[in-house]
């Protein structure tokens, strides 16, 4: 493997990285810029932050693809005490918008629940292929995955946070079944999750309100379907063809934070149903790629963890639009590459790193 490491990396996913990095920040400073100058006269506070987090991601991105994969298993247990800490660290800081999901540095928040997705993926590809040979018994094999995991999971739920660790279960599933889990235990797993799910969503009010909204948002389109209904506006506004890059009308402070988790409906405004399918054109490119390099991955690891990134990342992309969209219900998950959110940017530039590393150990190398 190490002979490999200095072939080039999949420069389809190299080039990829570059655009959405780039389309991101362009999006970004659209939806953003009036939001900004209005809160902190500044039209470029937000870019200026999310560009500390993206120099520093794309730095991380760089030496992780030349870091050989297999290493990182060497750092695995202490990334996972660390990933915990910071999940029951969180539990104890301050409130925002009635959650704590925020841990301040100076100046910047961190959000452990991003780091959690990367650190997750990585303990899954390595014990599954550790125990690769124990998977088809539930007690040897799967009890102690799902024990980390629902740990981790479930310091999410406290905070409280349902829409990241229902996007870590449905990525966990994908893995425990491409890792070769028999398939009664992963439906076993998905059926015992339903009733919790339904019990969190009707235990907070405000997650009721929210499920109400969805099912029709214009019923109460001033109230606690205004955000959805709004969303909804901005792709009828936007038609075929948009209204211009920087002419989005539910940007001028009616749609809240749209440099956030909605920024995809500000797309679609101003660049309409070209901008739109371009967007999910991107992310179906990145599935593609991230597909071909797990299955050219030279061993089981490689390509759980390939699996595992991509699997993340497409997800991810997709539950958020379809969010935006009112086809499921709204979730704060932030639009892959896009979205405002330091924390969420530096984990996708780092798991696309790794990505892009086992893209070079791949290339023309079987399988063991």
């Amino acid at each position: 493997m190490n002979a490999r490491r200095n072939q080039p990396a999949d420069p389809g996913l190299a080039l990829l990285a570059v655009i959405l990095v780039t389309a991101g920040a362009v999006a970004l400073y659209s939806s953003s810029a009036i939001l900004a100058d209005k809160e902190h006269a500044d039209a470029f506070f937000y870019m200026k932050r999310q560009g500390v987090f993206g120099a520093v991601g794309l730095v991380l991105m760089g030496i992780l693809s030349k870091t050989p994969y297999q290493r990182l298993r060497e750092w695995l247990w202490p990334a996972v005490a660390v990933t915990a800490t910071l999940l029951v660290a969180v539990l104890f800081a301050p409130k925002v918008g009635g959650a704590r999901r925020w841990l301040r540095l100076g100046p910047f928040g961190l959000q452990p629940a991003e780091f959690a997705k990367l650190t997750i993926i990585l303990f899954l590809a390595d014990y599954l292929d550790r125990r690769r040979s124990r998977l088809q018994n539930f007690v040897q094999g799967m009890a102690v995955p799902w024990a980390v995991v629902g740990a981790l999971l479930g310091l999410m739920l406290l905070e409280p946070d349902l829409g990241t660790p229902s996007l870590i279960f449905a990525v966990t599933l994908c893995v425990l079944f491409v890792g070769g889990a028999r398939m009664r235990f992963v439906a076993a797993a998905f059926a015992a999750a339903v009733p919790l799910v339904v019990w969190q969503l009707w235990a907070y009010p405000y997650r009721r309100a929210r499920l109400m909204s969805f099912l029709d948002p214009f019923a109460d389109s001033s109230g606690t379907g205004y955000q959805l209904s709004q969303s909804l506006l901005a792709f009828g506004s936007g038609g075929w063809l948009g209204k211009g890059l920087g002419h989005s009308d539910v940007k001028l402070l009616y749609l809240p934070a749209p440099h956030t988790d909605f920024i995809f409906p500000v797309i679609c405004e101003e660049l309409g149903l070209p901008g739109g399918f371009v967007v999910l054109g991107l992310f179906v490119w990145f599935l593609s790629r991230g597909l071909s390099i797990a299955r050219r991955a030279p061993d089981l690891y490689g390509m759980l963890l390939a699996s595992g990134i991509t699997f993340l990342i497409v997800m991810q992309a997709f539950f958020n639009m379809a969010m935006s969209m009112g086809l499921i219900p709204t979730k704060g998950l932030p639009l892959p590459f896009f979205s405002y959110g330091g924390s969420s940017l530096l984990v996708m530039l780092a798991a696309t790193g790794v990505l892009l590393n086992i893209s070079r150990h791949g290339h023309h190398a079987p399988r063991r």
